[in-house]
């Protein structure tokens, strides 16, 4: 059967499509996970109702978890109208926008080169690597996938733009890079790689080779081809601001010390050391991507300068070997400065977090490696046709075995538990996964695991604030009331995080209350609502000494506001005995009415509540 060029085309696109849905099908029995996904969705109390004006108007205006990305917030608030909280859904528009991205960049590298084969294998790369999966099975991380998505279709209107200029084809451009910046600023690097993408394919550049034949030879001047993206460089300076200015005030920023956050910031010379490291570990994840993890921790002071040294040395060699063929094989210039430049913001040299690097930090940059790999062959194929056969069976076999070690990645992202098991297991001194898939375990009930966890990581860091909390909840369900006491106040000296300090002054409350020690009890509960008066703990904590105390119309108070910001069976059972003391018995009624209708258990509910009154 004989396809036109323009029906073949759209066979690509077809086959990209379901290519990109067969390596990531396991996606849709997954669950949500513990990184980020409960801010971002299943607890978000902001979005919760779906997508009401009340959401757009908090997602335009909030720096929540440190970020500021409306249009992100807004198709999170539309999953959760069309989905409510199957997460199934959330994964599905996931894959989609993945796949739709594998798609325009095959539109975008062929209307720019004109070359079919060069340009589908490209897009496959980048729609099969494995390295794309933590963008794309994390629900959370909605932001790199949408924001990729107006990329595209940005250089998409700037490559018509650029063949004939005209301020109706600018307007386009700006609008969408806008909408990308919306959705995650990781792309304020466009109007620099909009200069490369005038040396290589567009051939903008005076001397420079064209991917495709023909068009004009008439070379805008460099001024110009710089004046002309100013919009964008404007557009970028105020989305990086806007960053810089959220990750500051969520606490994302390092720009302290362990008693601000929960690791150090670190000096330039360590951000350095890391980032050209992180480039090199980069490379060969692009090469051998078999280990990979959902976190990969800091060295710190750590870093082996041999692995530095070395991936200098790498880094100088590409860097001269892409200037060096950058005229003859324009490709080999604009791919290597493409993932150099667009890693930039994300290389760690602007600390954010406690990770030396991420897989999702990639969804991008390898852009510029795929089309090295893909153009080397189409060069090698076009040099010696008998080459031809060899490379595309090459070529077919790498695409199938990154497919499947997709297939296999996805499943890493099921659960908590697998996500955190699999990074302890391809990562060395991995404290945060223990941290987090011990507050899972705890979660799970599986008290002993989770506190083994918790020990590991303060082995590995001993600074390492969750794991000093969380240590003090095994010791306080494990009843070593002295230890737990010891291990809170600990946690109390390190940090001077209010969520945290709050946290521990309500746990001492609870321990000394039911040490009967009531005095300190009102003490450190009260200094937990100082520091944040919608804590439940402590709510709940005041209610009681407050009942004990016969000031029953107190108890209630606390109870019911308890209850306003984390309504519970126990906390509702307390209540309707509060307002029964109180002489309330119809709002009583009504508080039991809540109890049952949240209780999976009323009976053991009613034990535990029975229990908490006695001490």
């Amino acid at each position: 059967m004989n396809l036109s060029p323009a029906n073949r085309r759209v066979v690509f696109c077809v086959l990209l499509a379901l290519a990109t849905l067969a390596a990531y099908a396991r996606v849709f029995r997954n669950g949500f996970v513990d990184l980020d996904d409960p801010a971002y969705i299943t607890e978000n109390q902001h979005i919760r109702s779906g997508l009401t004006w009340s959401a757009v108007e908090w997602a335009s205006t909030t720096y929540y978890a440190s970020n500021w990305h409306p249009l992100t917030w807004i198709t999170h608030a539309a999953d959760i109208s069309r989905f409510g909280l199957d997460p199934a859904g959330h994964h599905l528009v996931n894959v989609l926008l993945h796949a739709a991205n594998a798609i325009l960049l095959f539109v975008l590298l062929y209307r720019a080169t004109r070359r079919e084969w060069a340009s589908l294998l490209v897009a496959a790369l980048f729609a099969l690597h494995p390295v794309n999966v933590e963008s794309v099975a994390w629900a959370s991380e909605r932001k790199n996938v949408l924001s990729m998505l107006f990329l595209l279709l940005t250089m998409i209107f700037y490559t018509s733009y650029a063949r004939r200029p005209s301020l109706p084809r600018y307007l386009p451009v700006m609008l969408a890079f806008a909408l990308g910046l919306l959705a995650k600023p990781q792309i304020v690097t466009l109007p620099f790689l909009l200069l490369l993408w005038d040396f290589w394919p567009l051939g903008r550049w005076a001397g420079a080779s064209r991917a495709a034949p023909g068009g004009s030879r008439d070379f805008p001047p460099w001024p110009a081809l710089i004046a002309e993206k100013v919009p964008l460089f404007l557009l970028s300076a105020a989305s990086a601001a806007l960053t810089l200015r959220a990750q500051s005030a969520g606490g994302a920023l390092q720009i302290s010390d362990a008693t601000h956050h929960a690791v150090a910031a670190f000096s330039a010379g360590v951000r350095l050391a890391n980032a050209v490291a992180a480039y090199g570990q980069y490379l060969f994840d692009a090469l051998w991507p078999l280990h990979l993890a959902a976190m990969y921790p800091h060295p710190g002071q750590s870093i082996p300068l041999g692995a530095v040294i070395l991936a200098a040395a790498i880094l100088m060699l590409l860097t001269v070997l892409a200037l060096a063929a950058g005229r003859r094989y324009g490709f080999l210039a604009t791919g290597w400065f493409w993932f150099l430049g667009a890693m930039v913001p994300m290389i760690g040299l602007v600390q954010v977090g406690s990770q030396s690097r991420a897989d999702r930090y990639a969804y991008l940059p390898f852009i510029g490696l795929y089309l090295i790999a893909a153009w080397a062959v189409a060069e090698a194929g076009e040099k010696q046709p008998r080459a031809r056969t060899p490379c595309r069976l090459i070529e077919g076999v790498a695409l199938l075995a990154l497919g499947i070690l997709t297939f296999r990645q996805v499943q890493y992202w099921r659960n908590p538990e697998t996500l955190w098991n699999r990074a302890l297991e391809t990562t060395q001194g991995n404290f945060f996964a223990h941290d987090s898939l011990a507050a899972y375990l705890m979660q799970s009930g599986r008290l002993p695991e989770a506190c083994s966890h918790f020990e590991s990581s303060l082995r590995i860091f001993p600074g390492d604030i969750p794991a000093q909390e969380g240590l003090g909840v095994c010791y306080q369900a494990r009843g070593q009331q002295k230890q737990a006491i010891l291990q809170y106040e600990n946690v109390l000296r390190l940090s001077i995080d209010a969520t945290v300090r709050a946290t521990a002054f309500a746990n001492l409350g609870s321990i000394y209350r039911q040490l009967g020690n009531y005095a300190q009890a009102k003490q450190n509960y009260e200094s937990a609502l100082e520091l944040n008066p919608d804590l439940p703990i402590a709510l709940v904590g005041t209610g009681l000494l407050a009942q004990k105390g016969w000031d029953f119309e107190k108890a209630a108070k606390q109870y019911a506001r308890a209850m306003s910001v984390e309504p519970t069976s126990v906390g509702y059972l307390l209540l309707a005995r509060a307002l029964e003391q109180c002489g309330r018995p119809t709002e009583a009624q009504s508080a039991y009415a809540e109890a049952r209708r949240l209780a999976g258990d009323l009976r053991a509910d009613q034990k535990t509540a029975d229990g908490l009154l006695a001490n």
